[in-house]
């Protein structure tokens, strides 16, 4: 077990890595090119004021007509993306790991707070996936992979969860969260996770063309 935890923290982490990154530029290549073929109004009308405008708006919790027609959808997609791209940063064995082998530190997360916000990712996850069974709208534009994707997401705050509460083999979970949050991160860029990077390309264009083309506001 110790030799797999070793691979895992070592050679498979420095390839999830590049395989994330790779992947990233590979598809914001792919969907430029794509953008200067078949529709190239999109560069055209592009307006940086009006793009972060609509940027900066659609952060605002309920900020948006949509956002307050969906309140609690909102309010939990709001704490879910808050929590997700908080505790990764500044777990503190994160960020030990960090200092071991990069020499690189910063404040970290007290350690209540942390099992909080990890528990609230989980409970999230499966509203959302509540959600997708219950609610027919949703339901129409659900399907298995869906499901998977929200899996793959709620695993490693699982298995670290269960790490650190010592239930079942510490050293097993500690594998699995390892394991599943590589597989997450090499899966970013060719799965519909990629909407974190896409949908601020959308919203940027978006902005752009209602602000400077039909000088209304897109919330």
């Amino acid at each position: 077990m110790d030799a797999i935890y070793r691979f895992l923290i070592g050679p498979l982490a420095w390839i999830s890595f590049i395989v994330f990154i790779g992947g990233v530029i590979f598809r914001l290549a792919a969907i430029t090119r794509s953008a200067q073929k078949n529709d190239g109004v999109v560069l055209y009308y592009f307006n940086p004021k009006y793009a972060l405008r609509s940027l900066l708006h659609w952060l605002v919790p309920f900020g948006t007509i949509s956002m307050r027609e969906n309140p609690i959808f909102t309010a939990v997609s709001f704490v879910f993306h808050v929590c997700v791209l908080i505790l990764p940063f500044f777990v503190l064995g994160h960020v030990v790991l960090l200092e071991t082998f990069w020499s690189v530190s910063w404040w970290t997360l007290p350690d209540t707070l942390a099992h909080l916000m990890t528990l609230v990712v989980i409970l999230c996850l499966g509203y959302f996936a509540w959600r997708r069974r219950k609610l027919k709208d949703v339901q129409f534009v659900t399907d298995r992979s869906d499901f998977i994707l929200l899996a793959l997401v709620a695993a490693p705050f699982v298995f670290g969860f269960l790490a650190y509460q010592g239930w079942g083999s510490y050293r097993l979970m500690l594998v699995l969260h390892v394991l599943s949050a590589e597989i997450l991160l090499m899966a970013f860029p060719f799965t519909r996770l990629i909407h974190m990077v896409f949908g601020v390309l959308t919203r940027a264009y978006t902005g752009s063309e209602f602000g400077g083309v039909r000088h209304v506001k897109d919330w």
